[in-house]
């Protein structure tokens, strides 16, 4: 019997960044036995439309049981397991196709908004046992991550799809930080072991545990 995949997704670099620790945390699980399953690794284009036409291939190809995708998310300190997408891109910069789109729906027929079904809670209390900084966020931003994240729920949601879905971003990794002064960041080997025990948590929480997560602001 085939063992179920877990696809996991990282970015190539952006805003002239010379690498992107989405991408160099997620291919070093690339193969990774997990839970009966395994991890097919993949990188998306940190492109508006192209990076979930990529991802829609993806899932058709490998049809996965559960799939995270991973992005940079600079200036922040933890690992951050986020709780929402939203149908808007609305860019600061443009996207490595030179695109910025301002205030646009993702799917114009999609909703305001779509939550993980990840166990994230589970997934940081995991993690903080084991050490590794990390937090439950509110937000995945306006850019490519939220616009793959939105994507990704949006397929699952049309498809009925069993599998389970969401996003994690994580911080700078220090080659970076030296770049960025003041920039927190986190050493690669621990987002590796971040992501490790997400993926066994997601894979083998039935049901999120309760208990506060939430932000003041």
């Amino acid at each position: 019997m085939t063992q179920p995949t877990i696809l996991l997704t990282g970015f190539e670099p952006f805003e002239q960044e010379p690498l992107n620790p989405s991408w160099e945390a997620v291919r070093a699980l690339d193969g990774w036995p997990c839970a009966g399953a395994h991890v097919a690794a993949r990188q998306l284009p940190c492109v508006f439309g192209k990076a979930l036409q990529v991802l829609d291939q993806l899932m058709k190809e490998l049809k996965p049981a559960l799939v995270i995708c991973v992005g940079q998310a600079g200036g922040r300190s933890q690992i951050s397991l986020e709780r929402v997408a939203i149908n808007v891109d609305d860019a600061r910069i443009a996207d490595n196709a030179g695109c910025q789109p301002i205030d646009q729906a993702i799917y114009s027929d999609g909703p305001a908004a779509y939550f993980s079904t990840l166990p994230i809670k589970g997934m940081v209390k995991a993690m903080r046992a084991a050490g590794v900084p990390a937090e439950v966020s509110q937000t995945a931003g306006t850019f490519v991550c939220n616009h793959v994240f939105y994507g990704l729920m949006h397929q699952l949601a049309a498809h009925a799809s069993k599998a389970r879905g969401g996003f994690i971003h994580i911080p700078y990794i220090p080659s970076q930080a030296a770049r960025h002064p003041g920039q927190p960041s986190l050493a690669l080997e621990t987002l590796v072991e971040g992501l490790r025990i997400a993926l066994q948590s997601a894979m083998t929480l039935q049901q999120d545990v309760a208990e506060g997560g939430g932000q003041l602001h």
